[in-house]
């Protein structure tokens, strides 16, 4: 288990902003395709597993209810990259562009 589950992290990740969070879900993202570069497969579905409890706990903040279109996108491309037929054509690579732009603002906004 990874901890995300527990009542008392939920609590601190609903206390982080949209831009941290989903600079966190980004370096979980990040985490799978290392370890799908290194073959080791076990590791990158367990980091799918850790990115994808923390876009539920993101979908499950009720301060996102206006912005969940975007964020269950995510969830569904994600999905389909790694586990599905890759119908939408993503890559790895797209995925760290769009995340880094979310931890750039999360490193602006906090400093």
């Amino acid at each position: 288990m990874s901890g995300f589950g527990t009542e008392e992290f939920a609590q601190r990740w609903h206390q982080m902003s949209l831009l941290e969070q989903m600079a966190n879900i980004g370096s979980e993202v990040e985490r799978i395709a290392s370890w799908k570069k290194k073959g080791n497969e076990e590791f990158a579905i367990r980091a799918l597993y850790r990115s994808l409890e923390l876009i539920d706990l993101t979908i499950a903040d009720p301060r996102w209810r206006y912005r969940l279109k975007e964020i269950v996108r995510t969830r569904e491309f994600l999905c389909d990259l790694y586990v599905g037929n890759n119908t939408y054509n993503f890559t790895p690579e797209f995925f760290s562009k769009y995340f880094l732009w979310f931890a750039l603002a999360a490193r602006k906004n906090i400093q």
